[in-house]
Formats: structure tokens, sequence, C-alpha cells
């Protein structure tokens, strides 16, 4: 997901679309522990991701106070 996408999405969807990344983050990372996945490299994309969005949760946080 591009940063240009997150920036657009309200602030409660992107709340809910962390929770649900992370929740996939964590079932990707119990998939790959019990047979590995056939790339691996989702999972730091998915973890990057989830790194933009809480970002922007954060900036947005900074910016209303």
């Amino acid at each position: 997901m591009k940063i240009a996408e997150i920036r657009e999405m309200s602030t409660t969807d992107l709340m809910e679309r962390v929770e649900a990344e992370v929740a996939n983050y964590k079932q990707m990372v119990l998939n790959h522990s019990i047979s590995p996945l056939e790339n691996p490299a989702q999972i730091k994309q998915l973890r990057k991701t989830i790194a933009r969005m809480k970002t922007e949760l954060r900036q947005r946080e900074l910016n209303n106070k």
C-alpha cells in the first residue's frame, strides 16, 4: 500500500485497517513457522505497510494536539 493511499483514508478506517493487518501479519508468521510460505518477502512487506499506517496515525495525533 502506497503512502498516498494511506493518507487518503479516514482516521477510523486507518485504525481498523491497522488492526486487520496486524492480525493478518500474526497469522502469516504462524503459518510460515509451520510450513514455509511461497513468498516469505510478503512478511517483510506487510510489516512495513503496518509501520507506514501507524506512522500516519501518529502524525495525525500529533497534528491534532
